[in-house]
């Protein structure tokens, strides 16, 4: 597999809204991680997920992957991401982030995709009012406090 030309048709699948391109890099139980907008199973609900919450709420897509490293199993890159907000609260501006996106891949497909980045900055961008705020980052605080419960990183000495 040629790692490097999966992340082109990724982030060109994003960037030009083609719903169908990006669903097909993706396992039929394939499952995208999006950092504001949770998981989403399968090619047709990933195809939905950009069309209608990525280009339902802006435009002008950049996707940038960096530093790409792949094992055949698990890929990473480094990535920055940009668009343009069509949002009631911020229309025209544009927004831009860092961030990693790490692939889980089987058979040439993508099972897993997730990402890290910092959704307080990318959020502020468009004025997201700071009691939303607040809120989304202490549900996303509240997950990964779950999911690493009752290991070493939550108990006290």
């Amino acid at each position: 597999m040629d790692f490097e030309a999966l992340l082109n048709d990724f982030t060109t699948a994003v960037e030009t809204n083609d719903g169908a391109k990006l669903g097909a890099l993706f396992a039929d139980d394939g499952v995208y991680n999006d950092g504001f907008y949770g998981p989403f199973r399968g090619p047709a609900a990933i195809a939905k997920m950009l069309t209608a919450h990525f280009w339902g709420t802006a435009k002008d897509f950049k996707w940038d992957m960096r530093n790409p490293v792949c094992d055949g199993d698990y890929g990473y890159a480094q990535y920055v991401f940009s668009y343009t907000s069509t949002q009631d609260s911020a229309p025209g501006r544009r927004v831009v982030f860092e961030g990693f996106g790490r692939f889980h891949l089987v058979d040439g497909k993508i099972k897993d995709y997730a990402e890290t980045f910092d959704t307080g900055i990318a959020l502020t961008q468009i004025d997201f009012p700071v009691d939303h705020l607040t809120k989304f980052l202490g549900k996303a605080a509240a997950r990964l406090r779950k999911k690493h419960a009752g290991s070493a990183h939550l108990q006290r000495d």
